[in-house]
């Protein structure tokens, strides 16, 4: 499979089908894993630049050995160091690094819509490693197979999924609801308001406020980490509030249907969304989810570069 795109920058791009094939597959590229030599000669001779202006351990490290296994060169990038410290935008920066002919260029900026400014302006492939409150797309994809692998390749048509958190200002969330919702998911925000979105408009998903309501129907809780600038402040009044109404406690793990799973993107707020034991006990499949990382992204970058031939 070879996608007829240049760029990935959101699920809402990403038709059923295309979601299929690339899990499908990350699939075939988990088998490299498990090889005493990690390597194939799929991307010999392409250059992949991680362009990171957020700090990152998951995404930016999954994304290196993702292209390192697969033979391109990868360059890595940290605005700290660089010329943005010296005022240079986003876009000269990508500009000079296009000059140096990459072939993909994977961009995490905190500013909503970074990504798809940098699609409009470069020649090379652009794909989205998370911007702002908007999209990650790859974060939903590896979450899609982590499930697939967990619970069966037809298990998402009528799957109840529960994302908990900060859901109005988490690009995992905006993700996860298109892929989970086009997979055939039903889906459930959960939060405080003032965690939610204003309008669930365009959120293919529905909205509840009480977690302990809804939580001995899930199939899926999905936990979002708890972004701690927004303590003190009218959204979230503290840590131990939050926990008590809709932290993943031991006892309210307890209440899970018994093959529930959990998952969460991280880094995780140990004691606060989740509790250690739970976050470390058999409904957990959050070490999965990282894992898996590697096989999405390597899907990814062979998608929009390779040549549609066998991976070797």
């Amino acid at each position: 499979m070879s996608w007829k795109r240049k760029d990935l920058l959101g699920m809402r791009d990403l038709e059923a089908s295309e979601i299929t094939d690339v899990l499908d597959t990350a699939v075939s590229m988990k088998e490299i894993a498990s090889r005493e030599i990690k390597k194939v000669p799929t991307l010999r001779g392409k250059t992949v630049v991680n362009l990171f202006y957020e700090s990152s351990t998951r995404t930016r490290t999954s994304f290196e050995i993702a292209g390192k296994w697969l033979s391109a060169d990868v360059i890595n990038f940290s605005a700290s160091g660089s010329s943005a410290d010296k005022g240079e935008s986003l876009l000269d920066t990508a500009r000079n690094i296009e000059a140096m002919s990459p072939d993909v260029v994977v961009v995490r900026h905190k500013a909503s819509g970074a990504p798809a400014l940098l699609a409009r302006h470069l020649r090379c492939g652009v794909v989205n490693a998370g911007d702002g409150a908007h999209e990650h797309p790859t974060q939903a994809l590896l979450d899609l197979l982590t499930l697939r692998r967990r619970l069966g390749s037809d298990s998402f048509r009528g799957l109840r999924v529960g994302i908990v958190g900060d859901v109005r200002h988490s690009r995992v969330a905006r993700s996860g609801v298109k892929a989970f919702s086009a997979v055939g998911a039903d889906v459930t925000v959960v939060g405080p308001p003032t965690l939610l979105p204003e309008s669930l408009e365009g959120w293919p998903a529905r909205a509840a406020t009480d977690l302990d309501d809804v939580l001995p129907e899930l199939d899926v809780v999905y936990l979002l980490r708890i972004q701690r600038e927004r303590l003190g402040s009218a959204l979230l009044p503290s840590l131990r509030e939050y926990t008590s109404r809709y932290g993943l406690t031991a006892a309210r793990a307890a209440r899970l249907k018994p093959d529930t799973v959990v998952m969460h993107p991280g880094p995780m707020n140990r004691g606060v969304e989740i509790a250690a034991e739970v976050a470390d006990g058999p409904a957990s499949i959050i070490t999965e989810q990282v894992a898996n990382g590697v096989a999405v992204r390597m899907a990814v970058l062979w998608s929009l570069l390779g040549s549609g031939g066998p991976v070797a």
